[in-house]
């Protein structure tokens, strides 16, 4: 097992190495749109994972996963040569998702921003149903009101004599 930071430092390295080798190396220009965001090596540095987004839509994207499926090896030999490691790890590609998501988060944040609005501009002009102040208040004296429409039903209760 290699050390996390290790792991962590050749999954620098291999994000770096392989956006170049798509630049350098594969030659076609759907690749242009590829952006390599994030990769993750496992802690024996045998299978790293690295993530990418594309710049375009589906269409686009199918192109990019058809690349990056056939030019695998070319990439994996590129990766080999620039690092100082015993065995090239193997590459898998997997389509970044945080972008999608995060979009769908500004719109949830942005339809919560406008349904706020439409609260606010309906509480302008609105007020209370009940009175102004619904809470009970001393009465002129500074004590408290009697309530008297409480009964526990013992008042007519004569003790029993035994």
């Amino acid at each position: 097992m290699a050390d996390p930071a290790r792991a962590a430092r050749l999954a620098q390295r291999i994000k770096v190495v392989v956006a170049e080798a798509l630049r350098r190396a594969v030659k076609d220009e759907r690749a242009e749109a590829i952006t390599i965001t994030d990769a993750r090596v496992t802690n024996d540095l045998q299978h790293a994972t690295v993530y990418y987004t594309v710049l375009g839509d589906a269409a686009a994207a199918t192109g990019a996963r058809e690349i990056l499926d056939a030019k695998k090896g070319v990439l994996r030999r590129e990766v080999g040569r620039n690092l100082t490691i015993r065995l090239t790890p193997t590459l898998e590609f997997v389509a970044d998702e945080v972008p999608v998501n995060a979009s769908h988060v500004e719109d949830l944040l942005r339809q919560a921003r406008e349904r706020d609005a439409e609260v606010a501009r309906l509480a302008q002009g609105a007020r209370p149903a009940g009175d102004a102040d619904p809470y009970r208040k001393a009465d002129e004296a500074g004590a408290e009101a009697d309530d008297d429409s409480y009964d526990d039903g013992f008042d007519d209760v004569e003790p029993r004599e035994d």
